[in-house]
Parts: structure tokens; C-alpha cells; sequence
């Protein structure tokens, strides 16, 4: 069985509409989704030592869950993209943090595919970094970091849906879970075998 590792933004948990939708999308896949919650305050989020602070946080929960799971992260989660990088991990990152440099070159190192979704009224993301890091996209015109639009409320559910349904086509796109089971067979032959 593979497994999806969700973790949250600064402001609000893992059960947040973006974070428990996408969750959903890996759990009606027949995976075990891990919902991480923040064990303390973090750090201020713009200064480089936040990075090490979510690796410190998260990285006991996915040596646990051990494998190769997915990482589903938003915001202030997506410095969890060094640790995706390391251990060649797909990722579904929700309004990434494009204006972070130790996020966009975690992001550069990355050798397994995953997704960017975010807003062009979002201060903190970056389309033209986005384009380039992942053909994997999802932006939003107007939406913000909380990945709402202008206009009634339905408007932003509206964008919830677009969301559920790029990470639908994501994980369709990659194959996963079953590629992640296939690469994890193979790791687990190849120890058998040595």
C-alpha cells in the first residue's frame, strides 16, 4: 500500500480545505494519507532556518511511514521540497513559496515529478519560476494565497474544484500510486538481491 504525507500551512492544519481535498484525492486511491500538525510554533517563515525547522518536523513522520510517499504540502510546508528532492519524492506543493530562494532551488534539485498550483494574485508565487520548474501547473488568474477569487464565495469553491481535479490528473499523469509501488518493489529486489 503506498502512503501520502500532508502537510500544513502556517496558519491553519491539515484538515484546511486545499491540505484535506488533495488528501482525499491520495486516500480514494487506496493509500494511507498521514496528517502532520505543527508541534510547535515555527520559526519567522522568510529566513532560511524555517527549511531545517519542517525537516526537523516532518522527517520523523516520513521515516515512519518509510517508503517513497507523496508529499502534499501548502505553504509554509513546501520547505519540505529539500527533503522531496534527497529522497526523490513526487509532491503536490499548494501556493508554494516561489519567492524563497531555498524553496526554488530544493525544487530545481527535484528528480520525481510534482505539482505546483497557485495564484497570480498570490505575492508569494511566481508563474514564470513555476513554468520552469514543472510542467506540472495549476495557476490560478486572481486567486490569492489562500487560493480565493474575487467575487461570492462560490467563485473560490469554484477553484477548490480546479484544484481537486489538477491533482486528479497529476497523479493519473504519473502513474501514481502504482509507480510508487513499482519503485519500491524494485528497492525492495534489490535488497533481496544483494
Amino acid at each position: 500500500m503506498a502512503d501520502a504525507v500532508v502537510i500544513p500551512g502556517g496558519r491553519f492544519g491539515p484538515g484546511a480545505p486545499l491540505l484535506m481535498y488533495a488528501g482525499d484525492v491520495a486516500e480514494q486511491r487506496s493509500t494511507t494519507v498521514h496528517r502532520h500538525s505543527w508541534s510547535q510554533e515555527f520559526p519567522k517563515p522568510d529566513q532560511p532556518e524555517i527549511e531545517s525547522w519542517v525537516g526537523r518536523e516532518v522527517t520523523p513522520l516520513i521515516d515512519a511511514v518509510g517508503g517513497r510517499p507523496l508529499l502534499i504540502a501548502k505553504s509554509l510546508g513546501t520547505n519540505a521540497a529539500a527533503i522531496a528532492a534527497e529522497r526523490s519524492l513526487p509532491a503536490v506543493w499548494l501556493t508554494p513559496l516561489l519567492t524563497l530562494p531555498w524553496v526554488t532551488d530544493a525544487l530545481g534539485r527535484a528528480t520525481a515529478p510534482f505539482l505546483l498550483v497557485g495564484g497570480t494574485a498570490d505575492k508569494l508565487w511566481d508563474g514564470d519560476i513555476a513554468r520552469r520548474l514543472s510542467p506540472h501547473l495549476l495557476e490560478v488568474e486572481g486567486a490569492d494565497h489562500g487560493m480565493y477569487v474575487p467575487g461570492p464565495l462560490t467563485e473560490s469553491i469554484a477553484v477548490l474544484s480546479r484544484v481537486v481535479v489538477a491533482v486528479e490528473e497529476f497523479l493519473d499523469g504519473i502513474g501514481w500510486p502504482s509507480q510508487a509501488l513499482a519503485v519500491l518493489s524494485t528497492d525492495v529486489g534489490d535488497v533481496t538481491r544483494s
